[in-house]
């Protein structure tokens, strides 16, 4: 089994970590910080909780492939505590979408993030690509790129990921899928705004036989229960299929449950700047006690929601937080 059990010291380590916050302001690096181990020991507490609850649960980080060394260089050793913790590696535009969407990304970009995922990849993780391209030509090229490197993919028509492609997915299969390992496709769909309700995106899903589908939590703020994520497991042809559940740590979003009114115009000093390309999307210090507390070490946390509604994994978003306080 891959998966290595945190010791208790490293856990309380890991919580200590946390506790480490100051009062510098909304922006601006803090000195003597390793923003790359803050998030690295960040995912291990979430993987440490999620875990002790069904040790089968997925942990995927998405982009952020750095931390997956203890340098964070692409020449760097492999952090194995950190690899261990995870279950797989969710990586967007690798061959298309970096600049611009349908448009191929640079070679030596894709060879760059290529050596860190293979890394990851030989550590025993899966690889879940999305690439971003809606030109058939570049979709099939898209599939078969990924297929040679041993990654699972998936190609998004549409960068919101609002929609299921037309078609059928790539490598159709009646099994049962347990495990991460064992997918063969998934489907992205985590901005359901087409599905008026929740019947119609839970009879859109079921009508697909993608092995893994990665899905939000809501839909129009209002949550899927445990028998609706039963009911989404099953694929068409009759297989049962992994529902991961989306959710970004790296950032507070401003129509989630958790969002106060009063933070509009008095906003908690461990939220930062607006991101400018998604408006409602605040950069936070991830390393805080508070911000940890919301997302999973209260007992009402998100992923203690995500936990009980009985989600199979989670995809974890904006893993790249740290690029934004390193910079």
């Amino acid at each position: 089994m891959k998966f290595a059990f945190i010791t208790l010291f490293t856990l309380l380590a890991l919580s200590c970590s946390s506790d480490n916050d100051d009062n510098s302001g909304n922006n601006g690096n803090e000195s003597g910080r390793n923003y790359k181990q803050d998030m690295r020991d960040y995912v291990m507490g979430i993987s440490q909780a999620a875990k002790a609850i069904n040790p089968n649960f997925a942990i995927i980080p998405q982009n952020g492939i750095e931390l997956i060394t203890s340098n964070g260089e692409d020449d760097g050793s492999p952090d194995t505590a950190y690899l261990n913790a995870i279950d797989g590696n969710g990586q967007e535009d690798l061959f298309y979408g970096y600049d611009n969407d349908d448009q191929a990304t640079n070679a030596e970009d894709t060879a760059y993030l290529r050596t860190l995922l293979n890394i990851s990849k030989n550590a025993g993780n899966t690889i879940l690509v999305t690439d971003y391209t809606s030109t058939t030509s570049k979709i099939a090229d898209s599939y078969s790129k990924n297929a040679a490197a041993g990654y699972v993919s998936f190609a998004a028509t549409h960068r919101s990921l609002d929609n299921i492609p037309a078609g059928t997915p790539r490598n159709v299969n009646a099994n049962n899928i347990t495990s991460l390992t064992q997918a063969k496709n998934f489907l992205y769909l985590i901005n359901p705004q087409d599905y008026p309700f929740k019947a119609a995106f839970i009879n859109a899903v079921t009508a697909t036989n993608y092995d893994a589908i990665i899905m939000d939590l809501f839909l129009e703020n209002e949550q899927f229960t445990a028998t609706e994520i039963a009911q989404l497991r099953n694929k068409a042809n009759g297989g049962k299929r992994l529902v991961i559940c989306y959710m970004s740590i790296g950032e507070a979003e401003d129509y989630r449950y958790y969002w106060q009114d009063r933070w509009a115009g008095n906003r908690p000093d461990w939220i930062a700047a607006e991101n400018p390309d998604w408006p409602g999307n605040y950069k936070v210090k991830y390393w805080n006690e508070e911000w940890q507390g919301i997302i999973y070490k209260n007992t009402d946390s998100y992923l203690s929601k995500i936990t009980t509604a009985g989600f199979d994994g989670v995809y974890l978003d904006i893993i790249d937080a740290f690029e934004y306080f390193e910079n």
